[in-house]
């Protein structure tokens, strides 16, 4: 049966009714799902999902043992007429994310307790312990406050600067979870030792109410306290002889074995405020939790000293930490990337020019009006933005300068734009609603809906986007998307097959975007320029198709190709959303640290080798849909014989 599902295009900011298989979300679930991954994860305890469970407890002779109850925890019953006989006297779980307890670990351990399990259980794991290291890294800083933003101009130095509800503002209270492992020990100066905050022992009562955990300690050394690096370990036995730690590098016990994994990560928190420290002045740091999420704070003195210290989770007050993402912070704070717009703003602003700005909570009106715009209009279609902007402007002496329109642009009118014409058109692009790199393509439709707005020599800003590609040999990101086949003895085949069919229904077809500079890869290729789009023309009306062939130039595993778009923002100025540089001849890859690339997955992998007759290549096929905004490929894998 068909079904018709409504989504807002991202890319051409329209909605649309789509036909749909009635299970098309259940195939997308299960193909994102990365339960490989997890299977893949040497050290981990692994629940496997209800449905696949039965038929792989079947096809192990186990079903005589083990009985699937199909249910959340909170909902089994006991007793003769219940799901279990009699309460357990072993509790087994995994109900963990990368901040031990974002799952609800907590209530559902608390009700097991209390319901499920005998009053001397045994659980597996048994105990989990939660880690945290004080440091000062300007870097993560920048993921979590707005910095002042300096600007050239004619006139000397300008400094776009925060309003102060945003340096007061406490932040967001949600944990950035990462791959800490691929920060460079250079990015961050370590402030603590590593401190044991909490544990949670798993076989006795758990509780669930708010807490908190402090640790004296003395700073190493003085700088400024701003973020909190944490991660956890997990005691499988009582002895502790078996344990599955998250910790980094520089704190594992065995950095050279460290286990690779996606679905536990570790975790980066901002305090609510920078502080100052002094090397060896004590100071306690504390853990806050509730049920469901942890938050820190650094204290003066010892919580019995300090009554406040149980205080309450922090709340974004200004707006920006709810409407700009981590990444997009530590974007718009990249001063070398202000320079690089600047540069290009400095070649195509003219006396007299009536900017338009169309870009999500951007700073480029900013930009514009210092450097020389004698009138800057921006959109910003939502009213948070609209806010949250007006603040910035407002806290630069810029609320008369920079006139900001509250609306979609496809509904822009003369009157919005008192009665003129734009002559300079801009846009980073940045878009909330995009997830892939193509899907800021919206500013090419934008511009194209405002034709009637622009003057005859209007100059667009940027003047063209172009889609690149290239084949790599992921180091572990290729883990997501791998078969396990036997997990401890246990055929898993049936959970392979599962994931495998609801992959072939779409996803495997399809890009998914990943932030590289967390998977590192190796590059197999050359970059390939694959499609132009042209932001002084409208968009055509007729689709564009680029097909061709990438030679791999170096042995190794094609994991698949990665794409991302790079903007001619004026002639000889280039921004990459992708490699940042030249390909070096090992392969290494630098990757924009504020945008996330496109991943399409090969389905099968090459041996590891460049045959001898010749390099392999990878032949693709790719098509933008103008009507729809969609971008299709198809990669195909073949050796230069066939």
């Amino acid at each position: 049966m068909k079904v018709f599902c409504g989504r807002a295009n991202p890319t051409t900011g329209s909605v649309e009714w789509l036909e749909e298989d009635e299970h098309y979300d259940y195939h997308q679930e299960i193909a994102r799902s990365s339960y490989a991954d997890m299977l893949h994860d040497k050290d981990r305890v692994f629940k496997p999902m209800a449905d696949a469970a039965v038929k792989i407890v079947e096809k192990n002779g186990f079903s005589d043992k083990i009985k699937v109850i199909n249910k959340h925890s909170t909902e089994v019953t006991v007793g003769p007429d219940g799901d279990m006989p009699c309460r357990a006297n072993i509790l087994v779980t995994e109900l963990f994310d990368t901040e031990l307890i974002g799952e609800g670990a907590l209530p559902s351990y608390e009700h097991a307790h209390r319901h499920l399990v005998q009053e001397n259980c045994e659980a597996v794991p048994h105990r989990a312990t939660v880690y945290a290291q004080l440091v000062e890294s300007r870097r993560m800083w920048s993921w979590n406050k707005l910095f002042p933003v300096h600007v050239q101009t004619s006139l000397g130095e300008q400094v776009i600067v925060p309003p102060l509800e945003m340096e007061r503002c406490p932040g967001a209270p949600s944990v950035y979870d990462i791959q800490l492992n691929q920060v460079s020990p250079a990015d961050f100066t370590v402030l603590s030792d590593v401190l044991s905050m909490f544990s949670v022992d798993f076989s006795k009562q758990v509780s669930s109410s708010a807490a908190c955990h402090s640790r004296q300690f003395e700073p190493l050394a003085s700088g400024r306290a701003q973020v909190v690096l944490s991660w956890w370990d997990i005691e499988m036995d009582p002895e502790g002889k078996i344990k599955c730690t998250m910790a980094p590098f520089w704190a594992h016990s065995d950095p050279d074995g460290l286990q690779w994994r996606d679905h536990w990560m570790q975790c980066v928190y901002f305090l609510p405020q920078e502080e100052p420290v002094l090397q060896g002045s004590a100071l306690c740091l504390v853990a806050h939790h509730d049920d469901y999420c942890v938050w820190y704070s650094l204290q003066r003195t010892s919580p019995e000293k300090n009554a406040r210290v149980h205080q309450m989770r922090p709340v974004c007050d200004c707006q920006a930490h709810l409407l700009w993402t981590r990444p997009r912070f530590g974007e718009i704070n990249d001063q070398n990337r202000t320079d690089q717009y600047a540069q290009a703003l400095r070649t195509v602003l003219k006396p007299g020019s009536v900017c338009l700005c169309v870009s999500d909570g951007s700073l480029l009106p900013v930009l514009a009006h210092h450097l020389g715009a004698e009138q800057v209009f921006t959109i910003e279609s939502s009213a948070a933005s609209h806010k949250l902007m007006k603040k910035i402007f407002k806290a630069n002496q810029l609320e008369d300068k920079v006139n900001i329109i509250e609306k979609r642009p496809e509904l822009l009118t003369n009157a919005d734009l008192e009665g003129k014409k734009v002559s300079l058109l801009l846009g980073e692009p940045f878009f909330t609603t995009s997830l892939l790199p193509w899907h800021n393509l919206y500013f090419w439709y934008v511009r194209t809906a405002m034709d009637q707005h622009l003057d005859p020599g209007a100059v667009v800003m940027p003047q063209a986007a172009s889609l690149h590609a290239m084949v790599v040999e992921f180091r572990d990101l290729w883990r997501i998307r791998s078969p396990c086949g036997d997990c401890e003895g246990f055929d898993v085949h049936i959970m392979d097959d599962m994931i495998q069919r609801a992959l072939d229904f779409r996803e495997s077809k399809e890009a998914e975007p990943h932030p590289l500079w967390e998977y590192p890869c190796r590059s197999l290729s050359e970059p390939q320029h694959v499609l132009t789009f042209d932001f002084r023309q409208p968009v055509p009306q007729q689709p564009m198709r680029a097909e061709g062939t990438v030679e791999l130039r170096r042995p190794g595993r094609s994991h698949g190709a990665v794409l991302w778009m790079e903007y001619q923002l004026a002639p000889g100025s280039t921004l990459s959303t992708g490699l940042l540089e030249s390909v070096g001849d090992k392969g290494h890859c630098r990757w924009n640290p504020h945008c996330k690339q496109a991943v399409y997955f090969f389905s099968t992998s090459p041996d590891p080798t460049v045959p001898p007759d010749g390099p392999r290549t990878v032949s693709y096929a790719v098509e933008f849909h103008p009507h729809t905004g969609d971008i299709t490929m198809e990669f195909r894998l073949a050796d230069s014989s066939d």
